[in-house]
């Protein structure tokens, strides 16, 4: 999908060494004698030589046991990245639609247009890897959304720049409270394996990690479409609910399918 957004006119705007040390292993190493200096005169006395202390050895803790994801938690993030792939691939495909029409009038806004595009081409691209690396499908209403999300750039777009910021404030506020969502489940996870002993691996850190930055990200654009007048747009209030259901929508629909 990235490749025919990009061919389209406006992608021109857009071993370790192991050491084996001597103290670990005192029968294999020859240390060599040498005989003892006197020292400067000190104003204490030294103690008397006595045994040679031991060595203090501290017990290790037993290493944390890493348990498997339960059916349930497996169905969760299948369901999670594919909405997301789902409603990047939208993102995407509805800044591609704004642009032309709004730069024909606002050329000014070229290097946002451009700077959040390349965003969500970005989020778009990290869903991707994860569906592949994961073997998850794509949701089938891929080629609904496609012309759902292209129509309403387009139709936003010709209604003006306060109509497509106000487009991309109703988006926005969806997608973040839905990212915010699964990142509070995720959350919850970990500090269940935690209190149960076990190890949180390092892939499901990251995902949390990667659902934050993105997360933030698509509240950035919130805020700059709020800055660029978006409810200023005639008819905001309808407009906006009518985009927020369309999403929360899509949203359940590719949850499931």
């Amino acid at each position: 999908m990235n490749s025919v957004l990009l061919s389209r006119p406006f992608r021109s705007i857009f071993t370790h060494d192991v050491r084996v040390l001597d103290f670990l292993a005192p029968a294999l190493v020859q240390r060599p004698r040498y005989p003892k200096t006197r020292r400067q005169a000190s104003t204490t006395s030294s103690p008397l030589p006595g045994p040679k202390a031991q060595p203090t050895t501290t017990q290790n803790e037993p290493p944390k046991r890493r348990k498997p994801l339960s059916k349930e938690q497996h169905h969760f993030l299948d369901s999670a990245l594919r909405v997301n792939q789902a409603g990047e691939l939208a993102a995407t495909l509805i800044y591609a639609a704004q642009t032309p029409p709004l730069l024909r009038t606002h050329p000014h806004l070229r290097s946002l247009m451009q700077h959040m595009y390349s965003q969500e081409a970005g989020h778009f691209s990290t869903f991707n890897e994860l569906l592949a690396r994961h073997r998850i499908r794509p949701t089938i209403m891929y080629p609904i959304w496609t012309v759902a999300a292209t129509a309403l750039g387009w139709g936003t777009a010709i209604l003006g720049r306060e109509a497509a910021m106000a487009c991309t404030e109703a988006v926005e506020t969806e997608i973040g409270t839905h990212y915010n969502g699964q990142v509070r489940v995720l959350l919850e996870w970990m500090t269940e394996m935690e209190e149960r002993g076990e190890e949180v691996g390092e892939e499901l850190k990251s995902l949390v990690g990667e659902l934050k930055r993105i997360r933030d990200e698509e509240l950035e654009h919130l805020d700059t479409a709020v800055e660029e007048d978006a409810r200023a747009a005639k008819g905001w209030p309808v407009l906006n609910t009518i985009i927020r259901g369309g999403c929360k929508g899509a949203i359940w629909v590719s949850e499931r399918v």
